[in-house]
């Protein structure tokens, strides 16, 4: 009888239970993994986008102390020159 070379697949469509339980922990596992991985997003998206508002908060406000800085280093160099002209108004 010849034999044919063609190889043919069985499949036994008998499933072990603990097997079945493995998958299903790892499937769980995979699933809580993934969620918590989301959480952790989200909980960073929230604690960045704080990050950036305190930022731009600190920008403004360094901004008005330089614009303060600036004007009394203006109001300074204006009384120096007016007690400057007074003093040698005296001498």
């Amino acid at each position: 009888m010849p034999r044919d070379n063609t190889v043919h697949w069985r499949l036994d469509r008998r499933v072990n239970l603990s097997v079945l339980l493995q998958l299903m922990v790892l499937a769980s596992l995979i699933l809580g993994s993934w969620v918590n991985l989301q959480r952790q997003l989200s909980l960073l998206q929230h604690d960045v986008a704080s990050l950036l508002q305190t930022q731009k908060d600190f920008q403004r406000r360094l901004e008005t102390l330089s614009e303060r800085n600036l004007a009394g280093e203006y109001r300074l160099q204006a009384v120096e020159r007016q007690l400057q002209g007074t003093t040698s108004a005296r001498q």
